[in-house]
């Protein structure tokens, strides 16, 4: 596996599309879907690669001066406990951390809503992420926002 920076917007559209469609369970709302693959373009991206295919990737946006997100990330099934979430998340740490950033934040649905919401919890925390805040109506109702964050210095 190798993971490198994309800079094509049309590539880095055709991966997110690619990687994110294959994961309904988490992206299955095709308006917020198409909302991410749109978004992709404008940041910084970086994709995992089995060889010459897509299974991952991640970008970033900024969202104040000191602070940058993991605004999506996603990895196919199939690559899921082999690393490669984690190798995205340290990837963009390093890249967080050259450009200057304080913290690196990300948000998912609150824990104890959704069993597949959970094993994503477990993973940012395993990862080094902390409980910042939950927005119980950000998303909707059905989906408060947990917002993890973690400090780079």
């Amino acid at each position: 596996m190798k993971i490198i920076e994309i800079t094509d917007t049309m590539q880095k559209q055709a991966i997110t599309r690619q990687i994110l469609e294959a994961l309904p369970e988490w992206f299955g709302i095709a308006e917020a879907r198409e909302e991410y693959i749109n978004e992709s373009i404008k940041y910084p991206f970086f994709s995992a690669f089995d060889e010459d295919i897509p299974i991952g990737f991640v970008y970033l946006k900024q969202t104040g001066t000191s602070t940058i997100e993991l605004a999506a990330m996603g990895v196919l099934r199939k690559y899921h406990h082999q690393g490669v979430g984690t190798d995205l998340i340290a990837v963009a740490k390093e890249y967080a951390y050259k450009q200057k950033y304080l913290f690196l934040q990300v948000k998912t649905v609150k824990m104890g809503c959704y069993e597949l919401y959970d094993q994503t919890n477990r993973f940012y925390l395993a990862q080094g992420f902390h409980e910042f805040e939950v927005f119980p109506t950000l998303w909707d109702i059905h989906n408060p926002c947990q917002v993890y964050v973690m400090a780079l210095r």
